[in-house]
């Protein structure tokens, strides 16, 4: 986020969860619910480790330690769900030779 981007309402103030949605209060009074579907990390986190979240950023993020997931309010805000992740598992071939 720019500088010039910086929007001090778009602070984080709370964060909650339902069986399938996140809900993120901003400082300015809104609310971004999205779905957990879009962050497969904390869709899989037990309901105690979504709990455990922190304030990041600046106070323009969310960090989840247990879980290594970070959000942004500029990522929220614009509707964007998590990248997709290439699975280590599957980049293996068992050979460890690299010829």
């Amino acid at each position: 986020m720019k500088s010039s981007d910086v929007k001090p309402g778009e602070r984080v103030k709370d964060a909650r969860f339902t069986e399938d949605t996140l809900a993120v209060d901003l400082i300015d009074g809104r609310t971004i619910i999205v779905p957990l579907a879009w962050y497969p990390r904390l869709l899989e986190a037990t309901p105690q480790q979504r709990q455990n979240w922190q304030v990041s950023g600046a106070g323009y993020g969310l960090h989840w330690p247990e879980v290594d997931e970070d959000l942004s309010t500029e990522g929220l805000l614009r509707g964007a769900p998590a990248a997709p992740t290439i699975e280590r598992s599957g980049l293996s071939t068992g050979n460890s030779n690299p010829g």
